[in-house]
């Protein structure tokens, strides 16, 4: 792939810009701290893509599947490329421990989409092409948010970014595994646009809609990407200030197009990223870690605890501040649920969001000890602040501005494979899934990676079901 200028050099359009970048990126453009930070999140994907096949919504979506040569993640089966994209992608996103923090969630659309991909490409694909393919959705995704006016904005307005962003960021990381040209890429992006979609409604009633989004996504992106290597157009127009434009639509205004093109090749975007050591709604992590911080700072346990309140954003609260516990996505969008567990078994992991560990009555002992107090005054994407009461009336307040699996809070790498080989043994033998993060560490090295969706599959019999 030439790389004669310097990545973003050219005083191209916004738009224009950031597909020549995605088109040309090559391995050797990648420092070696987005290359570390790329096989990261790949990693974390798939644990939490393999956990996930354990899910109900996966299990019945993948009901509904055609078949086909395409692997299906953690089982023999094999289904059509855009139906491997959408089922695998429901289960990247079935249990909330997917990344955030890109589209929102970009790892659980973007990766489905290319292992869909992968094994139909007709020449070899190394691992740093797939990095790079993989760098380019994320990029993508989180550019198309922030261009949107930003998570607050877009989400604000009732749409779900992981949906609608992350369609394009799918449709671009496909194309650059594909090696398509500039012009090809930015159709596949802007056909992308008409796959967009993903309400807010599902916070309501705890509905199991909001896990269908990461794979629709990665379907329509797959799509984008097939149409446009068949000759179909884009709108050229869609991120102009017009009728039926991207941005006019989603956030009702002219939207930030500079941010297409912003700090390319420097301001790296999946370092916006975020692993999730706690299955929740990333919306509930930081409360999680100041009430941990603050037990760790006066030496007391969760135990001692009398009272929990919360000054909160007025998005927060609506976001996550109800406690709908009869279903798992419920629950695991309730920063009531995730702070009540914390109290009663010491932990937020996914096993404490059974449907046994939810109907404990210590939790709902637990949940009357917790108030939310929604100031208006709270800029809308502020962490809450926490005031953790203990036994004896002392009282200490902690906010944590970014929480743990940002780049601020990092994850220890201890951490993160631990994270992997407990997710992903949930599908998988103990000695595939530790070939399978070997494989990973050594990824830019490796020649040819088209069987990495046949390495994720198992011949063994189905796990049941985890609720």
């Amino acid at each position: 792939m030439p790389n004669a200028a310097p990545i973003g050099a050219q005083a191209l359009p916004h738009v224009d810009a950031l597909v020549e970048f995605c088109a040309r990126l090559a391995p050797a453009d990648l420092p070696e701290r987005i290359m570390v930070r790329t096989k990261t999140h790949l990693l974390d994907t798939l644990g939490a893509a393999l956990a996930g096949t354990r899910s109900v919504e996966f299990r019945n979506i993948r009901a509904l599947a055609h078949g086909g040569q395409t692997p299906v993640l953690g089982s023999s089966i094999r289904t059509s490329q855009r139906d491997a994209a959408l089922v695998n992608g429901v289960a990247a996103h079935a249990f909330e421990l997917d990344d955030s923090g890109g589209c929102d969630h970009t790892g659980a659309v973007v990766l489905p989409a290319l292992l869909a991909a992968l094994p139909s490409c007709t020449a070899p694909v190394s691992g740093g092409e797939f990095l790079c393919a993989l760098t380019v959705g994320y990029e993508v995704g989180r550019r198309v948010l922030d261009a949107s006016g930003g998570y607050g904005a877009h989400n604000g307005a009732g749409w779900h970014s992981t949906g609608t962003c992350g369609t394009l960021a799918a449709a671009a990381a496909v194309s650059r595994l594909r090696g398509y040209d500039k012009a090809r890429l930015r159709h596949a992006m802007t056909l992308a646009t008409s796959f967009s979609s993903g309400l807010w409604a599902f916070n309501h009633d705890g509905s199991q809609a909001k896990k269908v989004h990461a794979g629709r996504a990665a379907e329509g992106g797959l799509l984008a990407a097939d149409l446009a290597a068949e000759g179909f157009s884009g709108p050229s127009l869609v991120f102009d200030d017009v009728w039926g434009g991207f941005f006019r639509t989603y956030v009702r205004d002219s939207g930030l197009p500079e941010e297409f093109s912003a700090g390319l090749g420097t301001d790296w975007k999946i370092e916006r990223a975020s692993l999730k050591p706690y299955a929740a709604c990333r919306g509930a992590h930081s409360a999680i870690d100041a009430v941990n911080d603050i037990l760790a700072q006066t030496g007391r346990s969760a135990a001692d605890v009398t009272k929990i309140d919360l000054r909160l954003s007025l998005f927060l609260m609506d976001m996550c501040g109800r406690a709908r516990l009869e279903t798992l996505a419920g629950a695991q969008m309730s920063l009531g649920y995730a702070l009540a567990s914390l109290m009663v078994f010491g932990r937020v992991d996914l096993e404490q969001y059974s449907a046994t560990a939810r109907a404990d009555l210590r939790v709902e002992d637990a949940l009357s000890r917790i108030s939310f107090h929604p100031d208006p005054d709270v800029p809308q994407m502020a962490e809450p602040e926490v005031t953790v009461g203990f036994r004896g009336g002392d009282r200490r307040t902690g906010m944590v501005p970014r929480a743990t699996g940002s780049s601020d809070r990092p994850m220890t790498d201890a951490a993160i494979r631990a994270k992997f080989d407990t997710l992903a043994s949930m599908a998988l033998p103990t000695r595939q899934a530790g070939e399978i993060a070997g494989l990973v560490e050594a990824l830019e090295r490796r020649g040819d990676c088209r069987n990495l969706p046949e390495l994720l599959a198992s011949a063994e019999s189905e796990r049941p079901v985890f609720s």
